[in-house]
């Protein structure tokens, strides 16, 4: 009877492997792999940088994907023939070792599921996250500065490329807004979920009767605009102004105005860049954020229409969504999933793919139940 349970869940997580390959279309990312090492072969690759980037990143993305999913069969395979063995010889030790690896096949599998259900349009997207102190004065500068660290360190776990493009620094401490980049596929789509209002409650150390303070982040991410989503901005529509960058305290760090905000005057929207030494890269990359923005506000407009269309009265998911707490106890604790967990430090060090995982399905159900209504 005991081993008929590995069994039974053997059985399941071959059948989940098969449907996710069934999804991914293995046949086709092979296809894709072979067209996109002829284009990395051209003598000429290079010869536009910015392309050749994309078509290398691309390649190494869905050759690891292959590899993936490639290794996760040949685990499967392997500890179906270790069961056989156990069962045959009744192996005690056999049988543990496979309670362990289908432990770990089912986290590994599980996590590659989750891939299969970013299907929204932009979900393959990289992404530009901006992170906001929002009320809470001090604590929630430093607040948000570690939301920032947060989020960079869960990318560099996964080996997936940032960048920050500005950073605008509070008085006292940490920072009032920051504004980064991921460049991985489905960047978007993952981190979509993180999107909304954060809250930490802890003793405040910059209070000095120290008392306990609540404060308030905010963390807003949109899909890299590409050259398909035809974004115009006509440059009436723009105010360009340069200065000088600065770092924490107010401190210069260029002895040039190579820092650039530009301002959308018929929508209000105002972004900045001043992490590149010249001007013209920071206009350049000020623009890429201005115009993921629109794009964003576009997408949201035509989502407005459709919802008043459907009667949709639902409102937003994603504001309140998770909590951290260090005092008077240690919890972290997603709103939306009920996901939680007492170790905070690791979660604040980028350790979050619970979290995430659980609200893209949560996500998922949601727009399930919202389209059969």
């Amino acid at each position: 009877m005991a081993a008929a349970e590995p069994a039974e869940e053997l059985k399941t997580l071959d059948a989940t492997l098969t449907s996710i390959e069934a999804v991914l279309d293995v046949d086709k990312m092979r296809t894709e792999v072979a067209e996109l090492n002829e284009m990395a072969a051209a003598p000429d690759l290079w010869d536009d940088p910015e392309k050749a980037q994309k078509i290398t990143s691309r390649l190494s993305y869905v050759q690891g994907e292959i590899a993936r999913l490639e290794g996760l069969r040949a685990r499967l395979n392997d500890v179906g023939v270790l069961l056989d063995l156990a069962e045959s010889e009744d192996d005690a030790g056999a049988k543990a070792e496979v309670r362990t690896e289908l432990s770990a096949l089912g986290k590994a599998i599980g996590e590659l599921e989750v891939r299969t259900l970013l299907s929204g349009e932009y979900d393959a997207r990289e992404a530009l996250i901006t992170i906001r102190a929002e009320a809470g004065g001090s604590d929630a500068s430093d607040f948000a500065n570690l939301l920032l660290r947060m989020y960079l360190r869960w990318a560099e776990r996964h080996g997936f490329p940032t960048e920050i493009y500005d950073t605008s620094y509070a008085e006292e401490a940490g920072i009032k807004s920051a504004t980064f980049s991921v460049k991985a596929p489905y960047a978007y789509g993952t981190l979509s979920v993180e999107q909304g209002t954060h809250r930490m409650v802890r003793i405040s150390p910059y209070d000095n009767q120290g008392r306990r303070q609540t404060s308030f982040a905010g963390v807003e991410v949109l899909p890299v605009v590409e050259s398909s989503d035809h974004v115009d901005i006509p440059e009436d529509d723009l105010r360009i102004d340069v200065y000088r960058s600065s770092g924490p305290g107010g401190q210069g760090v260029n002895t040039t105005d190579s820092a650039v905000r530009i301002t959308h005057l018929p929508t209000g929207i105002v972004v900045s860049c001043q992490n590149e030494r010249s001007q013209l890269q920071n206009k350049a990359r000020a623009m890429e954020v201005l115009q993921a923005k629109l794009l964003e506000r576009r997408r949201q407009e035509e989502q407005a229409k459709m919802d008043a269309l459907k009667g949709d009265s639902s409102g937003s998911w994603g504001n309140q969504m998770r909590s951290y707490v260090l005092h008077p106890y240690q919890m972290v604790k997603d709103l939306r999933t009920e996901v939680e967990t007492g170790n905070t430090a690791s979660v604040l060090d980028g350790e979050i793919d619970e979290f995430i995982e659980a609200a893209i399905r949560w996500r998922r159900r949601l727009a399930n139940s919202t389209a059969s209504a």
